[in-house]
């Protein structure tokens, strides 16, 4: 006899929603908004608040010497300065994923780069919020003539950056002394993909599965036509 609490198919994130049988638009902010669904599980329907999102990407940056680039960057809900990689949202309407994070690279570090793949796929807090970001490898780096532009203000507006070897940003990670998630999920992927003789890369076009599920499953922030 089967035992219900082992599984027994492939291990592989799947589609499988749930029907919503009511939501209730609990606040809408300028990045992100908050719902409260009934989710109807078959015995019981329950209540869950879910941020809906508008997803993002992050870049890991790594030079000819396999160093890694970082941004120093102030986050408030956490009150305190993080390296992170260069990320950004999604929200410009109909930008390919890719293209947002070499324009994400160019306006947060001042660099550009020749050579774009797909390193790790993530969701940040499933628990609570439909947030999906990839996470790229950019080699091939190029400094900005002109440096990195002026296009941010507050938590953007100084945004020092530091050049860290990879086996020494691994460990920083291992140690806890970067808790950012992209640059912890991104990192580590890095490493092991160097490891492994980068076969593990994905083409930066590939095909977002998880991204797509949230779209078809209306748990996306879509960007507003007014930009608002």
């Amino acid at each position: 006899m089967t035992d219900p609490e082992e599984w027994t198919g492939p291990v592989a994130d799947a589609a499988g929603a749930l029907p919503v049988r009511g939501r209730v638009v609990r606040f809408e902010g300028h990045v992100w908004s908050i719902l409260t669904e009934d989710v109807d599980f078959g015995t019981v329907t329950v209540q869950r608040d879910v941020i809906h999102h508008p997803g993002a990407v992050a870049v890991i940056a790594l030079d000819d010497a396999d160093r890694v680039l970082l941004i120093r960057q102030y986050r408030h809900p956490v009150g305190g300065y993080l390296f992170e990689a260069p990320a950004g949202l999604l929200d410009a309407a109909g930008e390919p994923a890719w293209q947002t994070a070499a324009r994400e690279l160019a306006e947060e570090s001042g660099y550009s780069a020749t050579d774009w793949h797909v390193l790790v796929d993530l969701y940040t807090s499933p628990g609570g919020s439909s947030e999906a970001i990839r996470v790229y490898l950019a080699r091939g780096l190029t400094p900005l003539a002109d440096g990195r532009p002026s296009t941010g203000e507050a938590e953007e507006a100084h945004l020092p950056r530091v050049w860290i070897d990879l086996d020494e940003a691994r460990d920083l990670v291992l140690a806890g002394r970067i808790g950012s998630p992209t640059a912890v999920a991104g990192i580590l992927a890095a490493w092991a993909s160097r490891a492994g003789g980068w076969s593990a890369l994905r083409p930066a076009d590939s095909a977002w599965e998880a991204r797509d599920r949230l779209l078809a499953t209306d748990r996306v922030r879509l960007p507003r036509p007014d930009g608002a």
